[in-house]
């Protein structure tokens, strides 16, 4: 998000524009929490992690009375267009302030990489690379013990990290929210593993599925005999969302970052900036708020297939 805020703020000032960075997202917002940003003073943040300007959740913002207000605080301070990073709820947020008549443009930035409108988000590559870094590491665990391993990964109702780190990992079994998985089928995997001689077994779970690794887990424990291999787990969590971005999320949160300033400056609005197909793409908001983003399944049954 970092580099995203870089973007958006030098590519605005190199056209001409004064910008603004409101702290706390939209709690700041309504707290009138807003502060001059110069090319300078965004300098040296890109290779960071999170956002300098913070983020929170703000239950005020879901209400009438608390959008009326950050528009007020931006009127007041003479700010005519805001640009929201984040993920749906800021860009349900985003789409809200833009029906009151704000010139608001979305940059498509969360780890779940959920949202439509966009093939990938800021932020899912590194945290794609931090998982795969740990799977790496636990298969090294799992070989040397003889085990299988329950690696849990987030995206919430979104399975795109899970199916991506199992693909990536090698895994000998995925499960994720939009594919409908039995725990019998998941035993069977690590079954047909164990008298295939492999020396260990990875299953990556997506945090959304009805089987979690929890649910998996427990289940495992009335059915140890079906597996063969001594079975642990692990929840990798918000680990996945810290640590410095890669190149490629740097680039890409650069792209959008000063194609939103971009669009803004010519006029365009109610859109979320994104990327299809390798270009920079303007979605209006009407046609990505609410939506839910397919899960691409080919990528699913070759990694079913690599497995074997």
């Amino acid at each position: 998000m970092n580099a995203a805020i870089r973007a958006v703020t030098r590519r605005a000032i190199f056209r001409g524009a004064e910008v603004a960075g409101v702290r706390r997202g939209y709690a700041g917002l309504i707290a009138d929490e807003i502060l001059p940003l110069s090319a300078r003073g965004v300098g040296r943040i890109s290779h960071l992690g999170g956002t300098i300007l913070g983020s929170t959740r703000c239950d005020e913002f879901r209400t009438a009375a608390g959008q009326n207000k950050a528009c007020a605080n931006l009127s007041k301070r003479n700010i005519d267009a805001l640009v929201v990073i984040g993920g749906n709820g800021s860009q349900a947020g985003a789409q809200a302030l833009s029906q009151l008549g704000l010139p608001v443009a979305g940059v498509a930035s969360t780890i779940d990489n959920d949202l439509c409108g966009t093939d990938l988000t800021i932020g899912v590559d590194t945290a794609l690379n931090i998982a795969l870094e740990a799977i790496d590491r636990l298969k090294t665990t799992a070989s040397s013990h003889h085990r299988a391993f329950l690696v849990e990964v987030m995206g919430r109702n979104c399975g795109y990290l899970g199916l991506m780190a199992g693909l990536a990992g090698g895994a000998d079994a995925i499960v994720v929210p939009e594919i409908e998985s039995d725990p019998e089928a998941v035993a069977t995997e690590l079954r047909d593993a164990y008298d295939r001689g492999k020396s260990h077994a990875l299953v990556v779970v997506a945090e959304g599925s009805s089987y979690n690794a929890e649910r998996l887990n427990a289940y495992f424990d009335q059915h140890r005999d079906r597996l063969r291999f001594q079975l642990g787990v692990t929840k990798l969590g918000h680990v996945q969302r810290g640590g410095a971005p890669t190149a490629f999320d740097r680039i890409l949160a650069t792209r959008l970052g000063a194609a939103a300033s971009d669009y803004l400056l010519d006029g365009q609005k109610g859109i979320l900036v994104g990327m299809q197909g390798a270009q920079i793409t303007a979605t209006p908001f009407i046609d990505m708020i609410g939506r839910e983003k397919p899960l691409n399944s080919e990528l699913f049954h070759l990694a079913r297939s690599l497995a074997k």
